[in-house]
């Protein structure tokens, strides 16, 4: 069972995650408008590589919370994050290998899924657990 704590932490990277899947697609639909099917199709690989990953750890990261669960929070975070980078890693090699991309559209939605990261403490304000 997931806790009060855990739940909130989860809730509030689903959030971010979503904000960033929204932005970030709308940006690929700008690219598929502006530049044609091939940069759209490339600018949404760049979001899956970017926002997938994010998922992922999320899910594994918020798992346990509190000083009780302190060692299988600390496990979650190690574990989730090294799962993350091997499938950003996994994830642009399948598609440096299999697929025929323009780069710009894919580094730029990439890169700004991992800016919306970055900047995702001045968007989202803390909320206190009670």
């Amino acid at each position: 069972m997931v806790n009060k704590l855990a739940r909130h932490g989860r809730s509030a990277a689903y959030k971010l995650i979503l904000m960033q899947t929204v932005a970030v697609l709308l940006t690929s639909f700008v690219f598929l408008i502006t530049m044609g099917t091939k940069s759209g199709y490339s600018a949404l690989c760049g979001c899956v590589i970017g926002v997938f990953p994010n998922f992922v750890f999320a899910t594994l990261a918020f798992r346990n919370a509190g000083a009780s669960a302190a060692k299988e929070v600390v496990t979650d975070f190690f574990r989730g994050e090294a799962l993350k980078l091997i499938l950003v890693i996994v994830l642009f090699w399948v598609v440096f290998k299999f697929l025929d991309v323009i780069y710009l559209p894919l580094f730029v939605t990439y890169v700004m899924a991992i800016f919306l990261h970055w900047l995702s403490p001045l968007i989202f304000k803390s909320k206190k657990v009670g």
